[in-house]
């Protein structure tokens, strides 16, 4: 029988019994694969604006980006990773890789500028404070219309 990484067995700490097997640790790379907690994210409202809070996991704080364009928010994590072990002769004996994007993307309306939004990135957490700006109907000048008569 062939086992995989997607053996359905649990392991008792790891996310399969292959991971127990093969030692991955929270650190290793593939729990980002897996998405344990990956951009989970809570916004909370106050009188002045929001408070987002992003789980990032795995990243640093030069692998996240956020852009505004158009009254959206787009949050961006991206990584590249090796992790690789030798033996006494240098030969490997594991040899893993891992590449990966995700992204989120909110509405924060066109009024809010990048000066406005604050991000402060520590310990694998992302938070922003966006602050509240109203969104102002463009009333319609009313236009006469000549009556011919």
């Amino acid at each position: 029988m062939l086992l995989s990484q997607n053996f359905a067995m649990p392991g008792i700490f790891g996310e399969s019994l292959l991971d127990d097997f093969f030692g991955i640790t929270p650190k290793t790379p593939r729990r980002v694969a897996n998405n344990t907690g990956l951009m989970q994210t809570d916004v909370a409202e106050n009188d002045t604006g929001f408070e987002v809070t992003m789980n990032l996991p795995g990243f640093t704080k030069e692998d996240v980006k956020a852009e505004l364009k158009e009254g959206y928010l787009t949050i961006t994590a991206s990584t590249n990773s090796s992790d690789e072990e030798k033996d006494k002769k240098g030969r490997y004996i594991r040899r893993e890789r891992y590449s990966g994007t995700c992204s989120r993307q909110f509405y924060v309306g066109e009024k809010v500028t990048e000066e406005d939004i604050k991000a402060k990135f520590e310990n694998g957490t992302l938070k922003l404070t966006i602050p509240k700006k109203e969104e102002t109907p463009q009333v319609e000048e009313a236009k006469r219309i000549a009556i011919e008569g």
